[in-house]
């Protein structure tokens, strides 16, 4: 289930609570695919940062590279072509090409810088081949072929009447290449762009997950005078699931829930609605199969050998693996009202993936960040009220995904499984999504008015920024409540926010033979 939520801006916001599968060496995890999860997300608006230089390159980096292709010596290559068109501003990476490096070398990203800008180099010498240098030739190739067709108007021998039309011919291909050239070039130059990683934000440690932060640590581990079962031996004690029968019907890795188990999973998803609307988002149920490029704007991968998305045979539509990506794409290509920001949003979805997890502003940019936290809050409030025992991690730039500036993961203690594991997390991806989906907003400003003709020019219209945070991952929740809330009799005590939507049930207890 998926909470998300908007802000107003040129800033797409989300968070979301969504169910994430376990990784594949937590293979004691009972719950590994088709989770369900509430996300949470949220739209803000986004206006010209007054902020540091690292503001300014999230504002640039964050979205896909505008659609270009080959130059003129390259036009026999065959390009593949973008099936979609995202802003970036290429200047303004050429001008940081140093830091943008950098944050491609910290981030583990395979993205050639050095190709993106030799693109963008003959992108700009072709341009001024034909719009500057060649503007004289081009006007001279369409007057002679003006020329020819006005010669052919009149009485002329065949073969003359021949050796126009071909003249003519030629003429108009002379022209069209130039522009193909163009077009190839453009398409060549989305694609690497496409490539490129969100920047982060500058208290992001460098590393991979063992370099993450702490950031806080909540409660403290229970403590047991029995011996503690883990999830599985407890579900299977009190009959509340069922692996066999699931991999006769859908293979291995998934599961029936029965009896209290169905009654706490519904109950989880309609306790974490209740609380996440009181803070304003709005309820949502979402589509489950989208297009190809919409997952691709939102930051993933749905083909490839990496990719954790079910693509759906001979079409462009994939089974989504988060409900981050059907919210994103709600207001895709649309420019929202700065007055209807900051736009919130909880949705609940199951979340398809191939195989355990692998690995824009507001009117400032510090506006971003406060959203961040407020995510991160909700989740803090949430599981602090389940009576869970947490911690919650600054991840390191090499646990980051393409779209996230910066990232706070949730690791819960599991007593039966002696670690801790993923629960939530909470990433804020500034405008690297909106870019992509086109999402902007009109900054309500004053709009001047110095339009020849006396008309009001409209301000300029911005990039919102995009935040996501899982809310509740529904099957690692299961887990948590299991093992942290198992008794010396077998039993588990339902905690006292949940009781209310699992029709007063306070515990679980064994089945009577």
């Amino acid at each position: 289930m998926a909470l998300q939520c908007r802000l107003s801006g040129a800033t797409f916001q989300s968070l979301k609570l969504a169910t994430i599968p376990i990784s594949s060496s937590s293979s004691r995890f009972i719950f590994r695919t088709l989770p369900k999860t509430l996300n949470l997300a949220l739209f803000s608006r986004h206006s010209a940062p007054k902020a540091p230089p690292f503001s300014v390159l999230i504002r640039n980096l964050s979205a896909p590279a505008v659609a270009a292709a080959p130059a003129a010596e390259t036009s026999d290559i065959k390009v593949v072509k973008p099936q979609w068109n995202a802003s970036i501003d290429f200047k303004w990476i050429r001008d940081n090409k140093e830091a943008v490096a950098v944050n491609i070398k910290n981030r583990n990203s395979n993205a050639n810088l050095e190709l993106v800008l030799q693109l963008y180099d003959k992108m700009l010498n072709l341009q001024k081949l034909i719009f500057a240098d060649r503007l004289q030739e081009v006007e001279r190739l369409r007057g002679e072929r003006n020329n020819v067709a006005n010669k052919m108007k009149g009485k002329l021998e065949p073969s003359k009447r021949q050796k126009l039309i071909e003249e003519g011919k030629n003429l108009k291909e002379a022209l069209t290449t130039l522009e193909e050239d163009l077009v190839k070039l453009r398409d060549e130059l989305q694609i690497e762009a496409q490539c490129i990683p969100n920047l982060t934000h500058p208290d992001v440690p460098i590393g991979w997950e063992d370099s993450s932060k702490l950031r806080n640590m909540v409660g403290s581990p229970r403590k047991f005078d029995f011996p503690v079962k883990d999830h599985l031996q407890i579900g299977k004690e009190l009959d509340l699931f069922d692996f066999d029968a699931a991999a006769e019907v859908s293979g291995s890795k998934f599961y029936y829930l029965k009896n209290e188990a169905v009654m706490l999973e519904m109950a989880l998803v309609n306790w974490t609605l209740t609380e996440v609307m009181k803070r304003g988002f709005t309820p949502l149920t979402t589509p489950e199969i989208v297009r190809s490029s919409v997952v691709e704007k939102c930051g993933f991968q749905p083909r490839g050998e990496n990719t954790q998305v079910y693509s759906i045979e001979d079409s462009d539509q994939c089974l989504i693996g988060t409900a981050e990506i059907p919210v994103g794409g709600i207001h895709m290509e649309s420019i929202v009202a700065e007055s209807a920001l900051p736009l919130k949003y909880v949705a609940f979805s199951h979340c398809f993936r191939t195989e355990a997890g692998a690995a824009g502003t507001a009117t400032r940019q510090e506006e971003s960040d406060m959203y961040h936290e407020e995510l991160i809050k909700i989740e803090e409030d949430l599981f602090s009220s389940l009576g869970l025992h947490f911690k919650i991690l600054d991840m390191a730039t090499g646990d980051l995904g393409a779209p996230a500036y910066r990232k706070f993961d949730v690791e819960a203690w599991m007593p039966g499984l002696e670690r801790y594991g993923e629960i939530s997390s909470a990433s804020n991806c500034t405008d690297y999504q909106s870019r992509r989906l086109g999402i902007r907003y009109r900054p309500s400003e004053s709009p001047s008015t110095t339009s020849k003709k006396g008309k009001t020019n409209l301000a300029a219209t911005k990039f919102v920024h995009t935040l996501n945070a899982t809310a509740c991952a529904i099957p690692r929740m299961l887990v948590c409540l299991l093992e942290n809330f198992q008794q010396e009799d077998g039993s588990v005590i339902i905690p006292h926010p949940l009781r209310p939507f699992m029709g007063g049930v306070e515990a679980i207890y064994p089945k009577s033979s």
